[in-house]
């Protein structure tokens, strides 16, 4: 006898996809008598005869034809479910035995005439959900005529040799190191993590024994550390399914989503994040959605407020505000490393400047009248009325921020360091205030002769 029932991988589907389930066939002849009625030996070990060998006596091996036989057919009637025959039912049980609980689709492959959710579902109604467990419902009768027995026959037939299993794909292993998954320490295969949720658990069961000599307290104790133990098991668990329900595992998909987002709804999703625990994926996903959009619209109707507080009542003289808005933010690090650059040309020694006393002589002061000093056009003043902290300003300050082209948060700044160093040094001099300061010279010598006039630093240089 040639029994198939071994693990199909993806060579043998290509090369048998017809077949399914455990097949027989003829030791002598090796003719396939899956499908028809059998003599199996009774004397060697997985011998089978069809008809014609038999009555022919054919002998092979160690088999004689005086050996003792049984008839085997195929046991199609009902004994717990109608769709399912007592063979398929020996055939479910032998899978799950060989495969083990879980792995379906082999079993559906074993069985052969069935889908894997078929499987699934049986066993669970059957075996597990019994009213009868640990054993299934033995009192269910089923009366079959001859005709119906022999049709479903017939439809069983056809479904074995109709059923396409599903292909096997090959798959590379499946272990938890990193360069067979995203995350290292989850093994696929087992959908468990190599580091559990309190996991330590085991280690105050993993000796435990009841015997008959335990006194009743002893027996008290040991239940209530296994009820412990559950709640840890059941707290794991959840932890578990959590996990897996959110698709936290898809972490190059969770990645490539997170970086379509921007900073600002990235930091907001993750400030939200406590809250995945007490809602449903569904409702955790319209609450985010919720306040994504929410946030949206503030940042649009701040947008709307600062285009009509700059007088603009088009939407497309917004939409040019905010292209020159980004440009003057992306030429302000230019700007401001040119400042600097001033500062520093600014900051040179000069050079000595002549006696005032001594007479110039004639050729120099007809030098002096034909190189005439270059006048510089002021700027224009500033418009602050607007600006970002204009209320915390007095009206001399501000007067002082437009001509001097400062922002008043920026001169708040120069105001508080300059108070702050008159204050520890008790003075302050106009050399130490530029020093100070690292902007244009001459507008920290203004904000320094303001500073002088309105009594607020006392003028270390007189």
């Amino acid at each position: 006898m040639t029994v198939t029932h071994r693990k199909r991988t993806a060579n043998d589907a290509e090369k048998d996809i017809a077949e399914a389930g455990v097949k027989y066939h003829c030791d002598p002849c090796s003719q396939n008598i899956t499908d028809t009625v059998r003599i199996r030996c009774a004397v060697c070990s997985d011998f089978d005869l069809c008809v014609s060998c038999f009555c022919n006596g054919a002998e092979l091996g160690k088999h004689k034809n005086w050996h003792d036989y049984r008839v085997m057919e195929q046991h199609s009637f009902p004994i717990f479910d109608t769709e399912w025959g007592a063979d398929e039912e020996l055939l479910l049980i032998e899978g799950a035995e060989n495969f083990g609980i879980g792995n379906w689709q082999d079993i559906a492959d074993h069985v052969g005439s069935k889908t894997r959710d078929e499987c699934e579902a049986h066993y669970l109604q059957v075996y597990v959900n019994s009213d009868t467990w640990p054993h299934p419902d033995m009192s269910k009768r089923f009366d079959m005529d001859p005709d119906a027995q022999a049709a479903r026959k017939r439809q069983r037939l056809a479904m074995r040799v109709n059923r396409v299993p599903a292909p096997v794909k090959a798959q590379k292993p499946m272990t938890s190191q990193p360069a067979n998954h995203e995350i290292a320490g989850y093994m696929p295969g087992r959908l468990e993590f190599e580091t559990e949720y309190e996991n330590e658990a085991e280690q105050s069961v993993k000796d435990m024994l009841f015997s008959e000599e335990d006194a009743p307290e002893e027996v008290d104790l040991k239940l209530m550390v296994l009820e412990i133990y559950n709640a840890k098991l059941s707290k794991r668990l959840e932890r578990r399914k959590f996990v897996f329900d959110r698709g936290f595992l898809e972490y190059k998909k969770n990645q490539a989503a997170e970086k379509k987002r921007s900073p600002k709804e990235r930091e907001l999703i993750n400030s939200m994040r406590v809250f995945a625990q007490l809602q449903t994926p569904e409702d955790y996903d319209k609450f985010i959605e919720g306040l994504l959009k929410e946030m949206h619209l503030r940042e649009r109707i701040a947008e709307l407020q600062e285009f009509r507080a700059n007088g603009l009542t088009t939407l497309a003289a917004g939409q040019e505000y905010l292209r020159d808005k980004t440009n003057r933010t992306s030429l302000r690090p230019l700007m401001t490393r040119e400042t600097g650059m001033n500062d520093r040309r600014n900051a040179r020694p000069l050079p000595q400047r002549a006696n005032l006393d001594e007479t110039p002589s004639p050729r120099g002061a007809a030098a002096g009248n034909k190189a005439a000093p270059v006048i510089r056009k002021p700027a224009n003043p500033l418009n602050i009325q607007n600006a970002e902290g204009i209320h915390l300003l007095t009206v001399p300050e501000q007067a002082l921020c437009s001509t001097l082209r400062i922002f008043p948060k920026s001169y708040m700044i120069i105001k508080e360091q300059l108070l702050k160093e008159h204050a520890r040094l008790g003075g302050l001099k106009r050399r130490q205030a530029r020093e100070l300061i690292k902007i244009d010279v001459n507008k920290t010598g203004k904000i320094y002769d303001f500073f002088v006039e309105a009594g607020w630093i006392q003028n270390s240089d007189a």
